[in-house]
This record gives C-alpha cells, structure tokens and sequence, in this order.
C-alpha cells in the first residue's frame, strides 16, 4: 500500500512541479513541453497566455491528485484496490477537467 501511495502521491506532485515554468512563462513555444496546439505554437502571445492558464490549471490538477493520495491513505481499513481505484478516478477526472477548461479558455484568444 506505501508504494502505491508514493506513486500516486508522487504522480500529482509531478505534474504540480511541472507547471510551474508554464505559470511563470519560462517555456518557450516547443513541441514537447506545454499547452501545445496549433494555435498556441503558431502564435507566442497566445503560446504564454494559454501556458499561463492551462499552468494554473494544471497546478491545481496535481495537488488535488497528490491530496486525494496522501488523505485517503488514512481511511482506515480501506482495501487496496477500493483506494487505487478512486485515486485513479479523482486524478482521471481532475486531469480531464484540467485539459476542458484549458481548451476552453483557449477558444476565444
């Protein structure tokens, strides 16, 4: 059960870390790292407004995996795969909600 929280909590730390180059703007328009579609590569206003956003996002995203990991690892008695069903369905969901809002905050720049 510690490994398979480490992993889950570990995985929304990542992605936490992660943004924050994104949030701040460091990211230059790639094709590997950020908020990539054809409308942020082709144009660098839009590539660090969208990066900064989806960044946020994406923050959020990762802490809400990392504390769903880490708060259900204490719900006594809770079989092993009763937790890493439901981590993995709040880190599905939160990264799904995290990829919407970001396509959608998009749309209009």
């Amino acid at each position: 059960m510690i490994i398979l929280v480490f992993l889950f909590l570990f995985s929304g730390m990542f992605l936490a870390v992660i943004s924050i180059p994104l949030i701040l703007g460091k990211i230059t328009p790639n094709g590997f790292y950020g908020f990539r579609v054809r409308k942020t590569i082709e144009d660098p206003e839009i590539w660090y407004t969208a990066n900064e956003f989806s960044g946020k996002s994406l923050l959020i995203a990762g802490l809400v995996m990392a504390l769903s990991a880490f708060g259900l690892s204490f719900v006594p008695g809770i079989a092993l795969d009763i937790y890493a069903y439901t981590v993995l369905s709040v880190w599905i969901f939160a990264f799904a909600v995290m990829v919407i809002v970001s396509v959608r905050y998009l749309k209009p720049l």
